[in-house]
């Protein structure tokens, strides 16, 4: 038996409002959570065209030649960014012409695999072996409406095609439950002269790498208590019939990491010599959501997990684009650079309880975050109900092209005033030598308080 899709009647109604206008084809991602008995997919949202194909006027009306996979794969790793915890690209989906309705089955299954294999090389956590693999595909055939839905197991490249159920249902995620977390984080990252041949973005990931240990071996206190991970998250709150403000719960947690992973774990003090190293510190706002349909307390904990893993690399990766986008020669020499990384903005999904999220820098307006939510999620939001996690705060980058003895413990200097805008960094590679002692302090701030039972 196949997988079952518990689908909101929104998508329904946002792939019904497709159009080609002329084209052979539309494709998009489908947005949700997989859960051990069915997968519930609460958005939609159509790959942007390239700029070149919006002036083309002439489309191939045979073949699917021109399924960017390079660009749709770009496209799901932006969106992925915008997804808090609990949520993930579950498939895909394609809307085709009659003419090509038995030709569309390898090109997407190519791109399914392409997606989940560019997602998981980012990511800083592995699935599960309880996780389901399994990822949807559902065909739409723009003359006659008929929907196929089929499922492949990513993790087998040799999968054949599974056939799905797929079934809308109304008001899918107005009750789903949320989670909120802050983590103070402290992270030093040497960069050892013996990995000279790394990018600084290469560098920085291994050391989150090292730090991701600790949040998957913390300890996760939901409303101040430590569950047993196999429990109901819902036990012991109150039910109220008839009462859709009593069935909406949000959930305060809080993490304790360990120093050891185990009694019998060693730590010993390591002296490397390092061409620079990379500091993250302050506090980050993490937002996870999970069904109402019996969570359980694991799942519920896996999802902030991964919210925080996320949340810390999405910023690293944001702010090295920004830089190499705009990368300044006249501080080729500078000894010191303050940085501040992108500060999250949450938007809320009308009619659910669920919010997406973006990054912003600190010049950047929300007309701009409006513009984005548009191009990469098909989204039209208010901005006026933007929330803002955090508020920008001191942030700093330093560099030295000397190297230096470098202890796990090393003490960060603070800089003397604010920092009020961005100060590009200068990644100096000269003779695959990495030149660049870093810090960086997470933007800390506001906190956003939900009052649960």
């Amino acid at each position: 038996m196949g997988r079952t899709y518990i689908v909101d009647e929104t998508v329904g109604q946002y792939l019904s409002n497709i159009n080609l206008q002329g084209k052979p084809f539309v494709s998009g991602l489908l947005i949700g959570q997989c859960s051990s008995q069915k997968d519930y997919v609460i958005l939609a949202t159509r790959t942007p065209p390239k700029e070149e194909q919006n002036e083309s006027i002439k489309y191939p009306k045979t073949k699917l030649d021109n399924l960017d996979e390079e660009w749709a794969t770009e496209h799901a790793h932006q969106v992925s960014r915008m997804l808090p915890g609990g949520l993930l690209v579950l498939g895909v989906f394609i809307i085709t012409t009659l003419e090509l309705a038995n030709d569309f089955q390898n090109a997407v299954r190519r791109l399914i695999y392409a997606v989940e294999k560019s997602m998981n090389r980012k990511r800083l956590w592995n699935f599960t072996e309880e996780e389901v693999s399994e990822r949807v595909i559902l065909h739409i055939c723009s003359s006659t409406k008929k929907i196929s839905c089929r499922t492949y197991d990513v993790c087998d490249p040799k999968s054949s095609a599974r056939p799905a159920d797929w079934k809308y249902q109304n008001r899918l995620s107005t009750s789903w439950l949320s989670l909120e977390c802050t983590v103070h984080i402290d992270i030093h990252i040497p960069l050892s002269a013996t990995s000279v041949s790394y990018t600084l973005e290469k560098n920085t990931k291994n050391g989150l790498t090292r730090w991701a240990k600790q949040i998957e071996n913390g300890i996760y206190f939901i409303n101040g208590q430590v569950k047993d991970e196999d429990c109901d998250l819902l036990e012991g709150q109150k039910k109220s019939r008839g009462n859709t403000k009593a069935s909406s719960h949000s959930f305060d947690v809080r993490v304790l990491t360990q120093l050891f992973l185990n009694s019998d774990h060693r730590s010993t003090a390591t002296v490397q010599i390092c061409s620079g190293s990379i500091n993250l510190k302050g506090d980050v706002k993490c937002r996870a959501y999970i069904h109402s349909n019996k969570p359980k307390v694991k799942d519920a904990v896996q999802a902030v997990k991964r919210d925080i893993l996320n949340t810390v690399s999405d910023r690293c990766e944001i702010l090295f684009e920004d830089l190499l986008l705009n990368e300044s020669p006249e501080k080729k020499d500078s000894e010191k650079e303050f940085h501040i990384l992108p500060h999250r903005v949450f938007v809320p999904i009308p009619g659910s309880t669920v919010m997406l999220c973006d990054y912003k820098f600190g010049d950047e307006s929300a007309g701009e975050i409006r513009d984005h939510f548009i191009e990469m999620l098909d989204q039209i939001i208010q901005i006026e109900r933007l929330e803002i996690a955090e508020e920008i705060n001191t942030a700093f980058m330093s560099s030295s092209m000397n190297n230096e003895a470098s202890l796990d413990n090393t003490e960060v200097e603070q800089p003397e005033q604010p920092v009020k805008t961005t100060v590009v960094l200068k990644i100096q590679q000269n003779i695959g030598m990495i030149a660049a002692f870093a810090v960086a302090v997470l933007a800390a701030g506001i906190s956003f308080h939900y009052f649960s039972d």
